[in-house]
């Protein structure tokens, strides 16, 4: 299957993750420009943006670009809609990785979530229904996610799921050194 044709969508008892649509985008406004969640986002080697939106119009350019990119097969965003409330809850983005740092052809996924979100239980029930498809979806042997120190329970979600912290960092386009990396190998 090719992720860039034919978008799936994924689902549990709480939650759908399917591509990210315009609808989304006043619901997804409550997650970016969430102060508390801000710091958990991972916005390593995304050339300056912090992904902290505060208009609806910023936050329709961010939907345009990741629309582009989708189209283009540089990433994947999904929306993590919450089942109980039929609200876009969150991101995912996510892609296979070519570089030549320890995270060459890996499966990068980045999680966004608004920060009422952020609980070990909601977190690992979101990652468990796309981290075991990514490894087909984008052609990967490992997924990486950020979690830095402070995300103690989206770290607690990932060690649940058995992601391990890695101590090599993700190297930049431009060198710089991103670490608090962790990963599944299949």
């Amino acid at each position: 299957m090719n992720v860039y044709e034919n978008c799936p969508t994924y689902e549990n008892d709480e939650f759908i993750i399917r591509l990210t649509i315009e609808r989304d985008i006043a619901d997804l406004l409550k997650v970016y420009s969430d102060e508390k969640a801000l710091p958990l986002f991972n916005s390593d080697n995304c050339h300056g943006d912090d992904f902290h939106y505060t208009t609806l119009e910023r936050m329709r350019q961010a939907f345009e670009f990741w629309e582009e990119a989708y189209r283009n097969g540089w990433f994947v965003r999904w929306s993590v809609v919450d089942k109980s409330t039929n609200e876009a809850v969150g991101t995912i983005e996510e892609f296979h990785r070519d570089a030549g740092d320890h995270f060459d052809h890996c499966g990068l996924l980045r999680l966004d979530l608004r920060s009422d979100y952020e609980v070990a239980d909601k977190i690992a029930s979101i990652l468990s229904l796309i981290v075991p498809p990514s490894f087909d979806l984008f052609g990967c042997k490992m997924v990486a996610t950020k979690a830095p120190a402070a995300a103690t329970e989206r770290i607690k979600a990932l060690t649940s799921l058995g992601f391990t912290p890695s101590d090599k960092p993700l190297v930049g386009h431009d060198g710089t050194k991103y670490y608090a990396y962790y990963e599944l190998n299949k």
